[in-house]
Formats: structure tokens, sequence, C-alpha cells
């Protein structure tokens, strides 16, 4: 895995802000909404590193699972915003970590067979 790609260190630091916070989403709920919300980020970085192993049409077949990933995470963390589980101040900070990680890998799905991240 290429360290230049910025994708795969831009979804660490996703991870590792995203996990910790989601410990504090109500008990109730951490086995339906916060285990979905964490297998879907855990999901979409396991596809982009198996994605940047592959070539051709194999690497587009993961970079668009990981694309649907992304969208469940998005929809979760609405959730959790609407539910007041994530104030407005996290809820933006998160949002707009999504939505560049969204941006790579747009780039990144134009250029299959390019540097990850990069269009």
């Amino acid at each position: 895995m290429s360290d230049a790609a910025p994708i795969f260190p831009k979804t660490y630091d996703l991870l590792t802000w995203l996990i910790p916070h989601t410990l504090n989403f109500p008990r109730s709920h951490r086995f339906v909404v916060t285990k979905r919300l964490q297998d879907a980020l855990l999901d979409f970085q396991e596809h982009i590193i198996e994605a940047n192993r592959m070539r051709g049409h194999a690497r587009v077949t993961l970079l668009r699972q990981a694309d649907a990933d992304l969208d469940k995470v998005r929809l979760y963390l609405r959730l959790a915003n609407r539910w007041e589980w994530l104030d407005e101040d996290r809820y933006r900070h998160v949002s707009l970590m999504v939505q560049e990680i969204g941006r790579m890998l747009g780039g990144w799905i134009k250029k299959p067979e390019g540097t990850p991240g990069q269009s």
C-alpha cells in the first residue's frame, strides 16, 4: 500500500476518530445501529485495501463496494446526528472527513489503474 495514497491515512484517521465516539452512543443501540456503522466503516477500509492489490474489473468492483459502504456510513451518521448521539460540531467534523474520502474514492473509481485517491 502506497504511503503517498492519501485515502488510506484519511480512512485510518476517520476510523480512529469515529470508533471511540460510537462508544458513547446509547447502550441500547450498540448492537444494532452502532455496530452497523462500525461494520460499514471497517468494510470500507477492507475494500479499499483489497482494491489496491487488484487491477481492472476486479478493482472497480471492490471500489464500487467501498462506495456502497461509504453510503451506509453516511446514513448511519445522519441517524446518529438526528437522534442526537453526535452533536452538530462532531457531526460536521465527521461529515467533512467522509466527504473528503468520498471525493478521493470517486477519483480513484474514475481512474482505476491510477494511484489510489488521486484523480
